[in-house]
């Protein structure tokens, strides 16, 4: 584990990310995978929490050489509240420690719902997500507050949404899994880029 000895708000200058404000609100990802392109629109004024957290961890490079990992399939999904996603991690795991977990910021509370395209945090117990996140592939309300995809009910934090390549994110739910929905084999993901400047929520 490698120490992160500046902040965030330092990194987005050095990249040239905190400097002319495209989408102050929105800001733009882009995901370099081995399967295409995908795009992401994040959502600071609804979700400011796990948006910044996503930032941070893409203006260190923290996703670089990661991977899209694990894919559900309603169809073939055994829970009685199946889903349609893919969930990736950096290089470190889907466990990754490297950072201290972040409040949950739920369904009920931002307005935001996992639609088709929708991106979430992955997470065990409520506050406990890091940096592993998913795409939702099909429109799945039990993953939103109240639903009934995790036990206690609190759902999982939409931070924003696919804007480009949502089929290559379907492509990538569709290729061959084992017996523990785990991609095989992943599919990289080369680089991740913030396109736009930080929202100033994030660069205190």
């Amino acid at each position: 584990m490698r120490p992160k000895t500046i902040s965030v708000l330092a990194a987005l200058s050095l990249c040239g990310c905190a400097t002319t404000p495209v989408y102050p609100s929105k800001p733009r990802v882009a995901l370099d995978t081995a399967a295409g392109r995908i795009v992401l629109a994040l959502d600071a004024k609804a979700a400011p929490i796990s948006t910044c957290n996503f930032i941070g961890y893409v203006v260190f490079g923290d996703y670089d050489n990661g991977s899209f990992f694990r894919t559900v399939v309603r169809e073939t999904n055994a829970n009685p509240n199946p889903i349609d996603v893919i969930q990736a991690a950096t290089p470190r795991g889907s466990d990754d420690d490297s950072r201290p977990p972040i409040v949950l910021e739920r369904t009920r509370d931002t307005g935001l719902r996992h639609v088709a395209g929708a991106v979430s945090m992955a997470r065990d117990g409520p506050d406990s997500a890091t940096s592993s996140f998913f795409i939702v592939t099909q429109e799945t309300p039990s993953l939103d507050f109240g639903g009934g995809r995790n036990p206690d009910g609190q759902g999982f934090a939409v931070f924003g949404r696919v804007i480009e390549g949502l089929e290559i994110a379907r492509r990538i739910q569709r290729l061959p899994a084992d017996d523990q929905e785990l991609l095989t084999p992943p599919v990289v993901i080369r680089s991740a880029r913030l396109l736009d400047a930080a929202p100033a929520i994030c660069t205190p």
